[in-house]
């Protein structure tokens, strides 16, 4: 019995321990953790989320180019809604009432708790509309946020655009801080910069009545955290070149891409046709991109990153640079300009050696260059042999930045095609008998002068200029200068070599001043030799099936002090020398001296309407 007694206290005594423990931890949850106050009081409060300043965007220069001004939406609490008279809500601020009742099902569909937007971008007509009746419509509350402005209507294509988050994002565990109606970075810089752009949300909670009328901060804003602005960004881009650039491709279709050699920094993206960026903000924004997007000058293709395009004659530089690495050609060897082999587009002096060829582009010359490149006896049949050269080939122009993307500070770059020994096997291969067809050289000889399979893009032929201004190195192009007080992203400060030594590309340059400076140059019409600024180029003409060759034309210059880099790519403009040079030539000139020689304006007319002739007598 005594043992007994004893096990009753014990019993007891536990049941006593349970008994205080609970009772410290509800005085602890309900006096002292105010938490549990704040979840139970969720009835009388509001949770406002603080959207912070979005970055601005700078150019070179500090100029301002994207800021920040303030917008309202109508948002909707889906539970607080009662008893709406839809019709007079519909009447108030002018919308239709199956427009109001997507909304709501919309609203319904993503939480019946948390905001939705009914209508964003209120005018100031629609916001003083419904203010003032607001009390009438519990569940729906005016928020303010800032929008994108644009102070430029230019760059539009490097700028991007914002826009409201879809549903089909918010699902994704990466947006889970987003919120609907909040904007995000749909493509350019404002994507590619997003998170830093977006800075960091803050949280208020405030008291409300039963009629959602605000009655203050709850416990003097004790769990409010402030709202963190976005990083600013300073763009390379200079913006008074980069408007010149647009006029002077205004009504064509087209890319210019500047860059500066010595840092990888883009001076100047024009993409023609381009748009007003200030056409997607505001209220009716979606309907003017479908506009746009249904233009069929198509002024949403971002053609400096997106179109890809033979390079025609300046790759000949590259062929030339490998054959030169590879030991099967010194600077001196000269080709017979045989049109047997392949057409030459223009009678010219024998090319005896490598400058003399590059100055007048001979194609039969280049013909040979690449054969030699090519075909080095490494198998004992033709067919062998082409596939292990042709292999050896890729690799190392591939280190020129071609044929993968460069990584350049935005998402919707293209990679581009420098074909394979692969690429060919798939290509003849016959799938109705099953049988791989061989192929040589002269499949695929066309690579020779920038034809055939062979695909860049106009940011890609511009490193490559400024990849031969520094003799044989290049940093990613971009576009960001400077995050914030900081500098640029790490990955834009690792330089990057080519397969070819150095030395070997003092052998082109003097080519490359005659095709600009020289007697007979096939691009004369850059030339700034009368402001005693040298300039290294190369022309192209690019075949175009579908109607008229397209001109291209890339460039450096000083030729002893590379500032600027450029590539022009003008469609069904006819050869490079006589659309594409004189573009680049004004281009140089604008960004080199600060200004165009008002003489040289005339060039102008020829850029923009073609009509040359007038201009000659």
């Amino acid at each position: 019995m005594q043992y007994l007694e004893g096990r009753k206290y014990v019993v007891q005594g536990i049941f006593l321990v349970v008994v205080l423990v609970f009772l410290t931890r509800l005085f602890f949850m309900q006096v002292l953790d105010g938490t549990y106050k704040l979840a139970a009081d969720k009835n009388t409060l509001q949770r406002l989320v603080q959207i912070p300043y979005r970055g601005l965007i700078y150019d070179r220069k500090d100029q301002l180019l994207v800021q920040n001004a303030p917008v309202y939406d109508l948002m909707v609490v889906p539970r607080e809604v009662k008893r709406l008279d839809s019709a007079r809500f519909c009447q108030l601020l002018q919308i239709p009432l199956e427009g109001l009742r997507a909304s709501l099902k919309s609203a319904k569909k993503y939480s019946r708790n948390k905001p939705s937007p009914v209508v964003q971008n209120l005018t100031t007509r629609d916001l003083a509309a419904i203010q003032d009746n607001l009390m009438d419509f519990p569940g729906f509350r005016i928020q303010a946020r800032m929008a994108r402005a644009y102070r430029t209507p230019n760059l539009a294509h490097a700028l991007g655009y914002v826009g409201s988050i879809t549903p089909a994002l918010l699902e994704k565990p990466k947006y889970a801080k987003y919120q609907p109606g909040e904007n995000i970075g749909i493509s350019g810089l404002e994507s590619y910069y997003e998170p830093i752009l977006m800075g960091r949300r803050g949280v208020q909670y405030k008291m409300v009545n039963v009629r959602g009328i605000e009655k203050g901060k709850f416990r003097d804003g004790e769990f409010d955290t402030l709202s963190v602005a976005g990083q600013d960004l300073h763009l390379s881009i200079d913006a008074e070149l980069q408007a010149y650039g647009e006029k002077l491709l205004a009504g064509r279709r087209g890319s210019i891409v500047a860059i500066d050699p010595k840092t990888g920094e883009i001076l100047a993206f024009v993409s023609a046709p381009h748009y007003d960026p200030n056409l997607l903000t505001g209220k009716g924004s979606g309907n003017r991109y479908m506009d746009l997007l249904n233009n069929p000058d198509r002024p949403l293709f971002d053609r400096p990153l997106m179109a890809t395009y033979p390079p025609g004659s300046v790759f000949k530089l590259v062929n030339e640079l490998v054959a030169l690495q590879l030991g099967v050609v010194q600077p001196g060897t000269g080709f017979e300009c045989n049109q047997r082999l392949v057409r030459c587009t223009h009678r010219h002096e024998r090319p005896s050696n490598v400058s003399i060829a590059i100055k007048n582009s001979c194609n039969p010359y280049f013909y040979q260059v690449l054969q030699a490149a090519v075909l080095r006896g490494q198998a004992p049949n033709k067919y062998d042999d082409t596939h292990i050269g042709l292999g050896q080939w890729q690799k190392m122009v591939k280190t020129f930045g071609l044929g993968e993307k460069l990584g350049v500070d935005m998402l919707q770059e293209k990679r581009g095609l420098i074909p394979s020994p692969e690429f060919y096997d798939k290509k003849f291969f016959d799938k109705k008998h099953n049988k791989q067809h061989r192929w040589s050289y002269r499949n695929v000889y066309s690579l020779s002068i920038g034809q055939g399979e062979i695909g860049i893009t106009g940011v890609q032929m511009a490193n490559v200029l400024a990849t031969i201004a520094n003799r044989g190195w290049y940093y990613t192009p971009h576009f960001v200068r400077s995050v914030g007080n900081g500098g640029p992203l790490p990955q834009f400060r690792q330089k990057h070599y080519t397969a070819v030594d150095t030395m070997l590309f003092k052998y082109i340059i003097p080519g490359m001043q005659q095709v600009v400076d020289g007697n007979g140059g096939t691009g004369n019409l850059a030339s700034l030799a009368e402001f005693g600024i040298s300039v290294a180029g190369k022309t192209g003409t690019v075949q175009n099936p579908h109607g008229f060759d397209h001109a291209t034309f890339a460039a450096f210059a000083p030729v002893n002090d590379p500032q600027i880099a450029i590539a022009v790519f003008i469609e069904n403009s006819g050869f490079g020398g006589t659309s594409a040079a004189p573009a680049a030539g004004l281009m140089i000139e604008k960004y080199l001296r600060g200004k165009v020689a008002p003489y040289r304006k005339r060039w102008e007319d020829w850029v923009m309407y073609g009509d040359f002739t007038k201009h000659l007598h």
